[in-house]
């Protein structure tokens, strides 16, 4: 498939998720604006995706001049401190779009840093541009390789034969290639384990049903997909044997951010005795955070849950809360699966170890 994001002669690619699993659209994006409001639209989802995608739209930044008119553009462009305010100025759009994943914020930040040194340096134009642009491109090509190594650490968790149930999407759609929970499952696959795999729809957007099925699909591996209120039911008749969901944020005690549902999952799965694991970048791991009930929930529109696909289910008049996310407590989590390896509990530990 092709990756979800990517940098191609000064564009950024990304498919457009919104129009899966019916069309495989790819956008081409030239401005950090058209990235900005690809991540806030969620054409573009999942942590890790969004962080790769936050810096490439810091690169388009540091190539393009304003468009006001071509002579000044041309002056700007070969201004150092023009592109470094234009970099600054992109950072903050970009950190305006999704408040929880943290791999956004990474990901920015690293990409500043980048410019900063590049200033501290005194380079030219020329270079800085070069610089941000080389720094991008490594985050792409990392966060591949990173999915890579989560996949095979978490592989020797999952069942020889068995099933495994995941919420949301946390696959290669959710990164810029392979996956974090997928990453898992494809890795166990590759292993040549036989995995059957149950994925809620995720209400409201539908990410299970629309991206995770989408993927297994294209991939070959067994998927069912069931509505978000099975859960328990086929766990009390002994038909999951684990649970592998990603993260958005991940405070320094264990506590995980995820798509909304999954505490209702990991409490299903903690009542009848079922392994639930994380899988995720060291990146997601926020240690500024001392707890899950500091991590930014976001709240999102509406008509996500009273429309689907533009077609309204729901009276007018009634009342409609939408948080995106909700925090499942270190306590219900059996093992959180980074590149760097497998972290247990006590988490405030083994997370910095």
């Amino acid at each position: 498939m092709h990756r979800t994001v990517d940098y191609v002669q000064g564009k950024v690619l990304l498919i457009d998720q919104t129009r899966l699993p019916h069309e495989l659209v790819i956008l081409e994006l030239e401005t950090p604006e058209e990235v900005a409001d690809a991540i806030k639209t969620m054409k573009v989802r999942g942590a890790p995706a969004i962080g790769v995608a936050a810096a490439l739209g810091i690169a388009l930044a540091a190539r393009s001049a304003p468009a006001r008119d071509l002579q000044s553009a041309s002056a700007e462009a070969e201004d150092p401190e023009e592109i470094l305010r234009r970099v600054e100025r992109a950072a903050h759009v970009l950190r305006n779009t999704r408040p929880t994943a943290v791999n956004l914020f990474w990901g920015i930040e690293r990409m500043l840093k980048a410019a900063r040194e590049c200033a501290r340096k005194k380079h030219d134009a020329a270079k800085i541009k070069e610089v941000l642009e080389q720094t991008a491109r490594a985050m792409v090509e990392e966060d591949e390789q990173v999915c890579r190594k989560i996949g095979e650490h978490g592989a020797k968790l999952m069942p020889d034969y068995g099933h495994v149930l995941t919420h949301c999407n946390a696959g290669a759609l959710a990164c810029v290639a392979y996956g974090t929970a997928l990453g898992v499952i494809r890795a166990a696959v590759e292993a040549g384990k036989r995995v059957h795999v149950y994925a809620d729809e995720t209400r409201p957007r539908l990410q299970g049903m629309k991206l995770t099925a989408f993927e297994l699909v294209q991939d070959g591996i067994p998927v069912t997909v069931i509505t978000d209120n099975m859960a328990g039911s086929l766990m009390r008749a002994g038909r999951i044997d684990c649970v592998v969901v990603g993260a958005d944020r991940i405070a320094a005690n264990g506590d995980v951010a995820n798509k909304i549902g999954t505490y209702s999952v990991a409490v299903l799965a903690h009542h009848h005795g079922i392994p639930f694991y994380v899988a995720a970048p060291t990146s997601t791991i926020d240690f500024s955070l001392a707890s899950g009930d500091e991590i930014p929930i976001e709240e999102r529109p509406h008509d996500e849950v009273t429309h689907i696909d533009g077609k309204r289910i729901c009276p007018v008049g009634a009342d409609v809360i939408n948080p995106s996310f909700d925090v499942t407590p270190a306590s219900l989590v059996t093992a959180i699966i980074t590149e760097k390896g497998i972290a247990y509990p006590p988490y405030k530990q083994s997370l910095r170890a």
